[in-house]
């Protein structure tokens, strides 16, 4: 690959209402799918998280802890399905404005043991980027060497991206304006923290809050926990709203957007 990489992890409360079941903002999936095709870069990964669509189904069967009775089968498949189809509509999108996207199932590529990931075929999405296509991942379930079959976040196959093709960047688009001092959903003048290195945001890391929704992968606090590996890496993390029109546009060019940028020092 001759240019740099740019790696776009599209949170799930971005594009659908996580308070729904299988609901998907399509009106916004295609703002984004518009961002994008804007920026005309085409040194891109995307990778999007799994919302109202993944979440609730493997919380319903206990997926990420892995196969323990027969019953749990059927919910690795449906977890599995449902992600195949929030992932159709954001190709759609991406198809429909004319962006070269490919979507590459992690379930088909990678493999972990005990939740990690220890094997992850790279050659097609190597081979991708070399053309100029855009590969597109997900969230997903897939199967574990150690107890069956799990959930594997879409941070940590953005983390593990990153740090493996030496990505320039990583731009995690959220629900929110970035990381504040105290929930903005919940406390009313909490305060954005506008850059941080990794020493400042260990410290700050406890009063990160986890998923209170159906989330099986962590909320923010399971992204820094992901994306850190990479920043200890020197590859740096910005976390923008992508819910606010052109505010990811921006992040992808490198233009000035409000949120939240973590560098190593």
């Amino acid at each position: 690959m001759k240019k740099k990489l740019i790696i776009l992890k599209i949170g799930g409360s971005v594009i659908t209402d996580k308070n729904g079941e299988l609901a998907a903002k399509t009106k916004t999936i295609n703002r984004l799918a518009e961002e994008i095709k804007k920026s005309k870069l085409d040194n891109l990964v995307i990778v999007h998280g799994g919302g109202s669509f993944g979440h609730p189904t493997a919380k319903k069967y206990g997926i990420k802890d892995g196969l323990k009775q027969d019953l749990q089968k059927v919910g690795f498949a449906e977890t599995h399905h449902v992600m195949t189809v929030l992932n159709g509509l954001v190709m759609d999108a991406l198809i429909w404005h004319n962006i070269p996207a490919l979507s590459v199932t992690p379930s088909s590529c990678l493999i972990t043991k005990n939740g990690r990931i220890s094997l992850f075929d790279e050659t097609i999405l190597r081979t991708l980027l070399n053309m100029g296509i855009v590969p597109v991942l997900y969230g997903d379930a897939i199967l574990d060497d150690q107890i069956g079959f799990t959930v594997i976040s879409g941070d940590q196959i953005v983390s593990h991206l990153a740090k493996k093709f030496g990505a320039d960047k990583i731009i995690i688009g959220v629900d929110v304006d970035g990381i504040f001092d105290f929930d903005p959903k919940e406390t009313k003048n909490s305060k954005i923290y506008s850059k941080l290195n990794l020493e400042e945001l260990n410290k700050i890391k406890n009063s990160i809050g986890a998923s209170t929704t159906s989330d099986v992968t962590g909320g923010m606090l399971g992204k820094i926990n992901e994306l850190s590996s990479a920043i200890e890496q020197d590859i740096p993390v910005s976390i923008i709203n992508a819910n606010k029109p052109n505010r990811l546009y921006k992040a992808l060019i490198g233009a000035n957007v409000e949120g939240t940028l973590i560098e190593k020092e």
